[in-house]
């Protein structure tokens, strides 16, 4: 489905906020800018309807969170259900840790007002007046790390809600405030909104930077006069899989077809190119689809509907989302071992045809050997990072939770493995460019992309032993832009 959007001037756009199209590059921008989000006024009327209901369900049956306690009080009837909703805010808000970054907190914020304008939740309207006019003003409540275990970010959103209801200032201050009736509190607290920002803004840098890695390797592939034939379209037939096809054609569009190889076939990391960096596009495509699948979701428990009645469920348990996030850094894992081999390649002369290391000539010269040892320094805090968040257990509120998800670890994983796939990329590009420069050559498919390069840097190779380390910070900086500059590759 295609986001809903309306101008807002100065070439911005802003998600008109209705519970079922929130897409990630709505989020991405959320987390980025403090321009109003809209509500849409057919969602205000849903949500109208919904508080009604539930209502009138509480008052024919218990109702969890709106009549009852909550976890292990679960059977315990409140006799005062008003003044429960900020007892349990209170209490639910202890939290640990350091203050989360503003872009996560932005994203939260807009997860969770589209989740609530999604039919389901029986909260009151007024809470989504205010949570919008928070996200306007960007009083960002002071979320912190700890208090999450993947089965709703119980802290983090309970913060938020004391912030709107009056009690816990933001800076700047909250500009309206809500009253948090029964059930609303459990109502609001009853999502996965925080872990699923981080996921989101976790999959968008990592998506942009696996095309970006791609053109890098179709860089390699030049100036290896690697064998093309691995990204045949017999080749697709072979690896019938959505990414490894697109992995093959995208190579093809960066290369020159009548190159002639140098081998009748190259080693695994431009050999086996499509299947692994193929996976990693798969990976990433199916977390996309889970982090906006649930962003457009009422994963509130219980679910009240007047269409669909009430139904207590599971929904807050966020095993999709852990899923794919562990099976998404586990991928970009081994994608980052392949670049590391093609790093590899470019510092050996049977390739190259070039010194040792890309050095100057020098006996005994270093050229891009410590360049190699970064990137392995990196690759080995992404494959500490690709330990599944999934494997953990924990019983919890007298024991009637005995499981959760821990979705939380495995999105803090992927936003920490971004800065390591990054710096594994840039000194694969560090190397690739250096080679090219080297041997005077211009793949013509490339050309824009290595233009811009030049324009960045001077474009002349400085080959003799010295301190790297701003070669790599600048490539740090520029490889995300690459996938803008090569149509092949671009989303």
């Amino acid at each position: 489905m295609e986001p809903r959007v309306i101008e807002a001037g100065e070439g911005s756009v802003v998600p008109v906020v209705d519970g079922q199209h929130l897409g990630l590059a709505d989020i991405v921008a959320a987390s980025r800018r403090t321009h109003p989000v809209t509500l849409a006024p057919d969602a205000r009327a849903r949500v109208a309807r919904s508080q009604a209901y539930a209502a009138q369900a509480a008052s024919e049956r218990p109702v969890y969170g709106r009549s009852t306690g909550v976890g292990a009080n679960r059977d315990v009837v409140v006799p005062d259900p008003d003044a429960q909703s900020l007892r349990l805010l209170r209490s639910h808000a202890t939290s640990s840790g350091e203050r989360r970054s503003t872009p996560r907190v932005r994203a939260m914020l807009t997860i969770r007002l589209n989740q609530l304008a999604a039919d389901g939740n029986g909260i009151r309207p007024e809470v989504l007046d205010a949570l919008a006019a928070m996200i306007a003003a960007d009083a960002l409540p002071p979320v912190r790390e700890g208090g999450s275990v993947g089965t709703a970010d119980l802290a983090a959103l309970a913060t938020t809600a004391l912030v709107l209801a009056g009690e816990v200032r933001s800076v700047p201050p909250a500009p309206q405030t809500a009253t948090f009736g029964p059930g609303d509190a459990l109502t609001f607290m009853s999502s996965n909104a925080a872990v699923l920002a981080d996921a989101a803004l976790a999959v968008a840098d990592l998506d942009r930077l696996a095309r970006a890695s791609l053109v890098v390797a179709a860089m390699d592939l030049a100036a290896v006069r690697g064998n093309l034939e691995a990204f045949s379209p017999a080749v697709e037939v072979a690896t019938p899989f959505p990414g490894a096809q697109w992995v093959c054609r995208a190579v093809r569009e960066m290369s020159d077809p009548t190159a002639e190889p140098a081998r009748i076939q190259d080693p695994f990391g431009l050999r086996t190119l499509p299947q692994v960096h193929g996976a990693l596009m798969d990976r990433l495509a199916f977390a996309e689809t889970v982090v906006t699948t649930m962003a457009n979701a009422p994963s509130e428990n219980p679910i009240v509907s007047a269409e669909l009645g009430v139904a207590h469920h599971g929904g807050f348990h966020a095993a999709y989302l852990v899923q794919s996030l562990d099976a998404l850094v586990l991928a970009l894992a081994q994608a980052a071992q392949l670049s590391l081999a093609r790093l590899t390649m470019l510092a050996e002369p049977a390739y190259t045809g070039l010194h040792p290391f890309l050095g100057d000539g020098t006996p005994a010269a270093s050229g891009v050997m410590i360049v190699e040892y970064s990137a392995a320094s990196a690759l080995a805090e992404l494959r500490a990072l690709a330990t599944p968040a999934g494997t953990q257990v924990v019983t919890l509120s007298r024991g009637v939770e005995e499981d959760a998800s821990f979705a939380t670890l495995a999105a803090r994983q992927a936003l920490d493995a971004v800065a390591r796939f990054r710096a594994v990329i840039a000194a694969e590009l560090v190397a690739s460019l250096r080679c090219l420069r080297m041997q005077d050559s211009h793949p013509p498919a490339l050309a824009r992309a290595l233009n811009w390069l030049d324009e960045q840097d001077g474009g002349v190779p400085d080959t003799h032993d010295r301190d790297l380390t701003s070669d790599l910070l600048l490539a740090e900086e520029l490889v995300g832009g690459l996938p803008d500059l090569v149509p092949a590759v671009r989303r």
